[in-house]
């Protein structure tokens, strides 16, 4: 069984900022997230994974002053610096593809490739939020997005791949840097980019870093059954996490890939204690330490719902949402929400402890309970691993690796130690072998 863990400013839950063991300046102090990279890497996590925007969000006061969201670390910045105090754990970044270029991009992850060792994912999005930064006053239709996303995909990967692996002998002796014979000019004229190549960054440790994704759209999906090895998703039921499972590894022989090319995490956000009430009432503090209208005004901005539900009572129950509205924003997570209201007909109240980690999975048990449910997702194929949301850290952190990870160890599901040293050792999955050059070939 695969983990990773979600990072996010002092945590996942909307109250985790004030919680009396979270640390309110972790969005702004390195030595915060130096800490928890350490923790994580003690308790043998393959990988950390920072989440990104490139906007504040909903600007709605309440939201601004009693949310922690308007600050986040830029992940390609703090994650080098991770880099050099970590030794083990992957690293993986998310980076839209709506507002960067693919060239800078490669650049980066490959330097952080061997920064860290061999070390680094790239969390391909393409873009939610932002756009009126980036001179689209409106967000960039859906499947549009989607197109210039497989393009940069396209372009990135072979600038990867510019340089055979054995395209530099430095030899002093002769006074050889590279051979000329053992580079790509990549000359890529497509719709969005023009790019010739080669990247001035040598070949990936891991060939290419490893790709993860999180869209469950229909074309969010049919990008990860191309590109993805790593598809971070959001599903909260059993029933529908094994149909995601089984629909995306089906794609896969279309794209010439076999089922263990792709690992499938789905998020859980567990508060555990050495007993049950301990546990929910861990999770209860959580709950009053948050502002309700403030958390419903960035749940109904973040799913674009059609319905503000800061607007209704908490024990009013949540109107049907209209089945003819669509969203440019988060399109598969909306749907999700849109499932369980018409599942469970929920208050206000429960939809806002079932969304305390934006639609992932809540658990609240003893470690015994959380492991049997993660088990249970494993064995019946709806995940191969779990992407871990923190609900506050490092106090979320340090109850996991003391309690939860012992659990997975003693029942043989999870590692002792690592054995491997890159992130693609972790995983399972082999190194990208260079499409343009093989070693005993000259291209």
């Amino acid at each position: 069984m695969g983990l990773g863990a979600f990072l996010s400013g002092s945590g996942a839950h909307g109250g985790s900022w004030r919680h009396p063991l979270a640390d309110a300046d972790a969005s702004l102090n390195f030595a915060r997230y130096r800490h928890y990279a350490q923790t994580l890497e003690r308790g043998c996590f393959d990988a950390l994974f920072l989440n990104d925007n490139v906007a504040v969000g909903e600007l709605d006061p309440r939201v601004l002053a009693h949310s922690s969201y308007s600050l986040r670390w830029d992940p390609l910045t703090l994650l080098p610096a991770l880099a050099v105090v970590t030794r083990r754990i992957g690293l993986i970044a998310t980076a839209s593809t709506s507002y960067n270029e693919p060239y800078n991009l490669a650049r980066k992850f490959a330097s952080l490739d061997h920064l860290s060792g061999g070390r680094a994912g790239w969390n391909l999005v393409t873009g939610l939020i932002g756009g009126e930064n980036f001179n689209h006053p409106q967000p960039p239709e859906h499947d549009l997005r989607y197109e210039r996303a497989e393009e940069f995909f396209d372009v990135a990967s072979g600038l990867w791949d510019s340089w055979a692996d054995d395209a530099f002998p430095r030899d002093k002796a002769s006074g050889v840097w590279l051979h000329p014979h053992r580079m790509h000019l990549l000359q890529h004229r497509g719709q969005h980019f023009q790019v010739q190549g080669p990247l001035n960054a040598p070949r990936p440790v891991q060939g290419w870093p490893v790709i993860a994704q999180a869209g469950s759209s229909g074309p969010g999906r049919e990008l990860a059954a191309r590109c993805a090895e790593l598809v971070f998703t959001a599903q909260t039921d059993l029933a529908q996490a094994k149909v995601f499972y089984a629909g995306l590894k089906e794609r896969l022989p279309h794209y010439g890939r076999h089922a263990g090319q792709l690992k499938i995490f789905p998020g859980i956000a567990p508060t555990v204690g050495r007993s049950l009430n301990e546990a929910e009432e861990k999770y209860q503090q959580l709950q009053e330490l948050q502002d309700p209208q403030a958390q419903l005004k960035a749940l109904s901005y973040l799913l674009d719902l059609g319905i503000d539900l800061s607007r209704l009572a908490l024990h009013a129950p949540v109107p049907l949402p209209d089945d003819g509205s669509s969203t440019e924003r988060h399109q598969s997570r909306r749907q999700l929400v849109v499932e369980l209201i018409r599942r469970e007909r929920p208050t206000v109240a429960q939809l806002l402890r079932s969304l305390s980690a934006s639609g992932h999975k809540v658990l609240v048990g003893t470690p015994e309970q959380i492991v049997d449910e993660l088990v249970t997702w494993y064995q019946e194929y709806a995940a191969d691993g779990f992407n871990v949301l923190f609900t506050h850290l490092p106090g979320a952190i340090d109850d996991f690796v003391r309690l939860i990870t012992p659990q997975l160890q003693r029942r043989g599901l999870f590692r002792q130690r690592y054995t491997g040293r890159t992130l693609r050792e972790h995983l399972g999955l082999a190194r990208v072998a260079n499409r343009f050059f093989s070693p005993g070939r000259h291209g």
